[in-house]
């Protein structure tokens, strides 16, 4: 099954392997959303749970994002011609600052795609600054962050404190993610939402972003 090869080379870090299994996906007929999801998510997936337990060192999972990123580059066009149409909402998406990594920030990124929901992508490294001035200047209707070292964790709790301050932390919804956090840790920090996956993610988005757009105009 090329699901099963796509997910053996994303863990093996084998990128170029990997482009060439999900072109054969999609000239074989599979949808580019399925090969995303049970293929590149589910390899990726593996490796996130084999980091979480300490199994894996940090440059094994960055080979691992790497053949995952090469994937995408094949998937995204797809993807994009597939998205609904229509405003069904926006999402800032960042990781935060004193983080290299876009490897979970990416996949998520990938996943809201195909709900047609509308991202900012921050890219990484994003100071708490930055993410609060696009946040008052684009109006979200939430906010995601990523982080992938502990070390940068704390960060996440520096944005809230200062979307406090700037009295709009009311007006957007926050959610949280990333290999060393743990839904305990959102709370303490006072987000609203903490995924473990860019699967939880779509999910979520397509069960309750019409929720969240209805509240915000009440």
């Amino acid at each position: 099954m090329v699901y099963e090869e796509i997910i053996c080379n994303v863990i093996e870090g084998e990128a170029e392997k990997v482009v060439e299994l999900s072109k054969q996906a999609l000239a074989k007929g599979y949808p580019a959303t399925v090969i995303l999801e049970k293929g590149l998510l589910a390899g990726i997936n593996k490796v996130a749970d084999k980091f979480r337990n300490q199994r894996v060192m940090v440059p094994e999972v960055l080979m691992s994002a790497r053949a995952m990123n090469a994937g995408l580059s094949i998937l995204e066009p797809r993807i994009k011609a597939k998205k609904k149409w229509g405003r069904r909402g926006s999402v800032v998406i960042g990781t935060v600052a004193g983080d290299l990594h876009d490897i979970g920030k990416n996949l998520v990124k990938m996943m809201i795609m195909t709900t047609g929901v509308r991202i900012i992508d921050l890219g990484v490294d994003v100071s708490s600054k930055k993410f609060v001035h696009i946040v008052q200047k684009e109006k979200p209707d939430m906010l995601m962050m990523a982080a992938l070292l502990t070390t940068t964790m704390p960060m996440m709790k520096q944005v809230i404190d200062e979307l406090i301050e700037a009295g709009i932390r009311p007006g957007v919804k926050i959610a949280v993610g990333g290999a060393p956090v743990q839904e305990n840790f959102s709370r303490e920090i006072g987000a609203d939402y903490y995924f473990e996956s860019a699967a939880e993610v779509k999910h979520f988005l397509d069960e309750n972003i019409g929720k969240i757009i209805a509240h915000r105009k009440t």
